[in-house]
Order: C-alpha cells, then sequence, then structure tokens
C-alpha cells in the first residue's frame, strides 16, 4: 500500500507558538514531514535565514509570484505579503511526506477551496493571558504591533470554527504527540483510501473465482 502524503496547515494567533510547536514536531518525525517554508516580503527578524524560516523577497518579487502563478495561495497580513510556493509542496506529497504549512488564516481556507483533502488544525494558548504574555515577551515587537496583533486574534477568533481541529499549545512535548497523532489518523480516513480498497475488493472477487 503506497502512503500518499497529506497537505496539512498549522494556523493560529501570532505569539501562540505555532512556530515552536512545527519546528519540534519536524525534528522528532523528520522522515514523515516535510515543512513548506513560505514565501513573505516582511523583514527578517533577528536570527532569521532566508530559505530556511522564510524566503524573503521584496514586494516587487513576491508580485511577480503571484502573476505568474507560482503560488499556492497568498495573502496580505499587517501589511506584508506571505505566500506558499507552489512546486515544492506538490513535489513532497507525491513522495509520501505530509506537507506541514504554517500559514494564516486567510491562506489556509484559500488553500482549503483549492485542496478539500487538505487537514485544518488551529493551534489555541491555553488562555489569553498567556498569550499576551508570551507576545510581550518575545520582545521582537513595539506596544502598537502587538497590540495590533492582538486585535487580529480577536478578528480570527470569529473564524476559528471553519477548522477541522483545535490544539491547545499548553505543554509543549505533549502538544507535538497530540499533533503528530492527529495527522496520523487523517491516513485512515475512508476517501483517503478508496483506490486500497477497491484493490482489496478485486482481489477477494479473483480469490473466489478461483475457488469455484
Amino acid at each position: 500500500m503506497n502512503r500518499k502524503g497529506i497537505l496539512v496547515v498549522i494556523s493560529g494567533f501570532s505569539g501562540v507558538g505555532k512556530g515552536t510547536l512545527v519546528r519540534h514536531l519536524m525534528a522528532r518525525y523528520k522522515d514523515q514531514y516535510a515543512l513548506s517554508i513560505s514565501a513573505t516580503t516582511r523583514n527578517p527578524r533577528e536570527g532569521e535565514i532566508d530559505g530556511r524560516e522564510y524566503f524573503f523577497r521584496k514586494k516587487e518579487e513576491f508580485e511577480a509570484l503571484i502573476e505568474t502563478e507560482r503560488l499556492l495561495e497568498y495573502a496580505c497580513y499587517c501589511g506584508n505579503y506571505y505566500g506558499t510556493p507552489k512546486d515544492y509542496v506538490e513535489e513532497q506529497m507525491a513522495q509520501g511526506r505530509d506537507v506541514i504549512l504554517e500559514i494564516e488564516l486567510q491562506g489556509a481556507l484559500k488553500i482549503k477551496e483549492r485542496y478539500p483533502d487538505t487537514f485544518l488544525v488551529y493551534v489555541m494558548p491555553p488562555d489569553a493571558k498567556t498569550l499576551v504574555e508570551r507576545l510581550t515577551e518575545r520582545g521582537t515587537e513595539t506596544e502598537e504591533v502587538i497590540k495590533e496583533r492582538l486585535r487580529r486574534a480577536v478578528e480570527e477568533s470569529k473564524e476559528v470554527d471553519k477548522y477541522e481541529y483545535m490544539l491547545i499549545n499548553d505543554e509543549l512535548d505533549q502538544s507535538v504527540e497530540h499533533l503528530h497523532s492527529l495527522i496520523e489518523v487523517q491516513h485512515n480516513k475512508i476517501n483517503r483510501n478508496l483506490e486500497f480498497i477497491s484493490q482489496i475488493q478485486k482481489d477477494l472477487t479473483e480469490y473466489l473465482k478461483g475457488e469455484q
């Protein structure tokens, strides 16, 4: 039975820790997953490297990707473009790897519309106080930017019901294992295994014919 890759979208409020969650998942199960690296027009944060965290592109370069339809999806978030390069995702899925996309809500819903079998997971904080603390403690944004991200979180919370699963990111190791288990279960859905079921049916029919 050939295992086909699943497209998994991980979204969550800014500061909820989804990036850390995904990094640990990839490190623990590196042979099973492939991380889709997004392109963005925002400036790199300290320690970020082009081609590792993001493909950092100028606005003109990003718009050229849009025009040539080389993005799976794209959206504008807090004044910057974010998008998913298409070729890499499709190649990894064809090789049997589950592709993880860490993208925001607008892009996730566009992906789901284009690829209905996409598995959507929304990462939530254990409570609002924890989210505010995480945003403040990482020290990468001004107070006004933090407030903008919190306002955005309020708006996004109104559309979380469009996702299939919620994952509360409290204790990291438990969250990683929970996410891995959720993805593993998706491989057993009937609609992902119709070819296998059809083959079993065909083989059993041939066996019965031989017994007659």
